[in-house]
Order: structure tokens, then C-alpha cells, then sequence
């Protein structure tokens, strides 16, 4: 089995919840809902062909409550009848590098540790990489995500001089929810309150 298959085919089960690697599972209209909402505030709704694109180039990790799930779908099963409570993205070439991001958890599920579960569950597919050079994710919330994921993921604030260590670099581009306004965070009423 190849890298990609192997993770492609990973599933972790606690208290009635399951988290699934199987893209299969994932319900798109519900995913696309999750991504228009207003608690996604970094992203900005996609298309269907778009949301499809993305998760089949994607490793994605899909939080649903277990009493929902049926075994993994074949063309004549139906997505909708999943119950989708949580979702993670992970954008990968499935050997050295991954680019974690769109972690949410459906606001009314909140407070039962199921986020902290879903980002053990993508830590423990990070750390079964054995030629991972590196992972990332870019988050603008100082105050809960960064410790979050400092603590979960080992990860580390990339904070350089001009000339020093690694330059973290961004441009926007049209997908991006403030496209076209100077800043770099995700809320552009914030940036310009800045400027």
C-alpha cells in the first residue's frame, strides 16, 4: 500500500465519534455549508467542483458522530447521511511536506475536547511521516490557536529577523476573504483599524 493510500484509509474511534481519513465519507454539500458559514472566517465558500478539487488533492480528516456512519461509501450510498461535526485539511505530498489548515468543529459540539482529539488524530498521522521534513499552518488567533497548537503539535512560532532563519511568506490571492485590502489577517476589518 502507498503512502497515500495508507493515509487515505486511517480512522480513530472515542465516545461515540469518529475521525476518518476516508474522503469518501465526507458529505461535499455540508462541507461547502461549513466553509460559507461566518465560524470559517478565513475561507471563503468554493463551488462544488472547487470544495471537490480540494479534498481530492487533500488529506482530509473528517470528525462525525459514530451512530451516523455507515461503512465507508460506494457510489449507491448517499454523504448526506453522515453526520459531519468537525473537519481538518491537510494539503500534502504524503512524504515530506504537509500544510495543515481548515480545522473547525461545528460550534454546538464544542467544549467536549473533540478539537483536541481531531488535531491528536492529525499529529499522530504527522508524526507516522518518517521523511516529513516539515509541517505548517498559518492561524491569526494569538490568543487561543497559536498555544493550541504549540502544545498539540509541537509547533513553533516562525518569528525571524530580515536576513535570519526562515522568512514566512503570504500573498492573498482571490480566495482569500480579504482579497484586495492591505494586512495580512484573515479579518480585514481588523487590518484596517491597524492602518
Amino acid at each position: 500500500m502507498t503512502a497515500k493510500a495508507n493515509l487515505r484509509s486511517k480512522c480513530w474511534r472515542k465516545n461515540g465519534f469518529l475521525v476518518s481519513t476516508d474522503a469518501g465519507l465526507l458529505p461535499i454539500p455540508k462541507v461547502m455549508e461549513i466553509f460559507g458559514s461566518a465560524d470559517f472566517y478565513w475561507a471563503k465558500a468554493l463551488s462544488p467542483t472547487a470544495m471537490q478539487e480540494a479534498i481530492d488533492n487533500s488529506l482530509c480528516f473528517g470528525l462525525y458522530e459514530e451512530k451516523e456512519i455507515v461503512e465507508p461509501m460506494d457510489d449507491s450510498d448517499d454523504p448526506a447521511n453522515t453526520n459531519l461535526v468537525g473537519f481538518a485539511r491537510c494539503i500534502t505530498d504524503f512524504v515530506t511536506f504537509l500544510y495543515i489548515t481548515d480545522v473547525w468543529v461545528d460550534p454546538a459540539q464544542q467544549g467536549k475536547g473533540l478539537g483536541t482529539w481531531l488535531v491528536n488524530c492529525v499529529q499522530e498521522v504527522v508524526e507516522a511521516m518518517p521523511d516529513l521534513r516539515k509541517s505548517l499552518l498559518f492561524t491569526g488567533d494569538w490568543a487561543r490557536s497559536v498555544p493550541f497548537y504549540e502544545k498539540l503539535m509541537g509547533m513553533t512560532v516562525v518569528d525571524s529577523q530580515p536576513g535570519e532563519g526562515l522568512a514566512v511568506m503570504e500573498r492573498k490571492g482571490r480566495g482569500h476573504p480579504s482579497y484586495g485590502r492591505p494586512g495580512t489577517s484573515y479579518n480585514w476589518k481588523e487590518d484596517e483599524t491597524r492602518h
